[in-house]
């Protein structure tokens, strides 16, 4: 067991995985790039877009091996589908792997939500009916992600049971506390009714980084969570409170998605740099964009009605939320190793992977149908669209596509 922590310690060459140097940031950047402008959904369709795409196509992490990170990714602050995302790039190429996959898959979705701003502050425009169409079909994209996770736990009955009792909590006490209980009584029970005796057999995380990089990430994030405000309270300077402000979203919040809502409302709204209105229609278009919800903060940068706001302050205002979880994923990275790999880490990994299915179905119920099926039409455009991606294969981009028009053009 000491030769296996040495290797863990000592890095991903010393395991027999892939070095980070043999992939190329710019070919992680095209791939994550692709990634962006058609993941659809929200972050529970992206973590099934990523598991097609990095366990089943391209093979670079083994299913139990993904859905651990996964659920690490669940439990950390931060937004969990950029975060598996840049553990993904790590692992292919290095931090310039981690910044490429970030950069990819984040960019056409902050860029078409600054357009939005712009466009808002010129001309007036207002996220309407016609994104709603889009609302409809995330929840087929959503359901289509969410088989494919459960499918490792479809004959297992007390997964299942776990699974469900994390959907029903999760369904009755909708916070990021809530959450957090959820995951805990499910880490709880995987380590006392699901350990296997005996040396478990997993797979290893492929370019884990090093220890010392995992601490200095996180040291910088704990020094970067105090220092900030302070460093604010001192000067009083405003890009600084932004900066501050939204790293702290990002640092703070657990679940990600639409849970970090009412932090960027506190940090936009009750500051007076948007209004409630535009503070909602930027909501809106977040949903219909393909990417991480988390690029609505560069949205309320651009639009700020403050001397900073414009283009740059977007910039400034995405980066800001998406570093803290970036920061803990590479730093939790390499720990989180060497622990899953005790039997009793096994058994509480598994509890919380059931709890992370549960929480995702949690999810669907409430806001993806809850916000996208209001009417019986809706209820047939999501069911055709689900058909669609689960039967006859179409590609997730044609299907929002088609939802989209029929919504434009008033037939949905």
């Amino acid at each position: 067991m000491e030769a296996e922590e040495k290797k863990l310690a000592e890095g991903p060459a010393a395991r027999g995985g892939p070095a980070p140097q043999d992939g190329k940031a710019w070919e992680i950047f095209l791939i994550f790039l692709r990634l962006g402008c058609t993941s659809f959904g929200g972050p529970i369709a992206h973590i099934g877009y990523f598991k097609k795409e990095f366990v089943t196509v391209r093979k670079w992490w083994k299913e139990t091996a993904f859905l651990d990170l996964v659920s690490l990714c669940q439990i950390l602050p931060g937004p969990a589908s950029s975060q598996t995302g840049i553990a993904i790039g790590y692992a292919r190429g290095g931090w310039t792997g981690a910044l490429a996959a970030w950069c990819g898959f984040t960019l056409p979705s902050a860029v078409i939500l600054i357009l939005f701003a712009w466009g808002m502050r010129r001309f007036g425009w207002d996220a309407g009916g016609a994104l709603h169409g889009l609302h409809v079909v995330t929840v087929a994209v959503v359901a289509q992600a969410l088989w494919s996770l459960a499918k490792p736990m479809r004959r297992d009955a007390p997964r299942l049971v776990l699974a469900a009792i994390g959907t029903l909590c999760a369904f009755l006490w909708p916070t990021g506390c809530g959450q957090l209980a959820v995951i805990a009584f499910g880490a709880f029970s995987g380590w006392l009714l699901l350990r296997r005796s005996g040396e478990p057999h997993l797979h290893a995380f492929p370019g884990a980084p090093s220890r010392t990089f995992g601490a200095v990430c996180l040291l910088a994030y704990g020094v970067l969570l105090v220092a900030l405000p302070l460093t604010f309270g001192v000067s009083g300077f405003m890009p600084l409170q932004a900066f501050s402000g939204f790293f702290q979203a990002g640092a703070l919040v657990f679940g990600g998605g639409h849970v970090v809502l009412p932090l960027l409302h506190a940090v936009a709204v009750d500051s007076h740099w948007v209004t409630n209105s535009q503070f909602l229609a930027g909501y809106g278009a977040a949903q219909a964009v393909p990417g991480p919800l988390f690029t609505f903060a560069a949205y309320l940068g651009s639009l700020a009605v403050t001397a900073w706001g414009g283009w740059p302050a977007g910039v400034l205002a995405c980066i800001a939320i998406f570093l803290p979880g970036g920061l803990l994923v590479l730093g939790a990275l390499p720990f989180w190793e060497a622990w899953r790999r005790n039997a009793g880490w096994q058994g509480l990994m598994s509890g919380i992977n059931a709890a992370v299915v549960g929480l995702l179905l949690s999810a669907w119920f409430r806001p993806v149908i809850a916000s996208g099926i209001l009417s019986v039409r809706d209820l047939l455009l999501a069911v055709a669209s689900a058909a669609c991606l689960m039967i006859w294969k179409w590609p997730p981009w044609l299907v929002v596509a088609a939802a989209g028009i029929l919504s434009a053009s008033g037939l949905r």
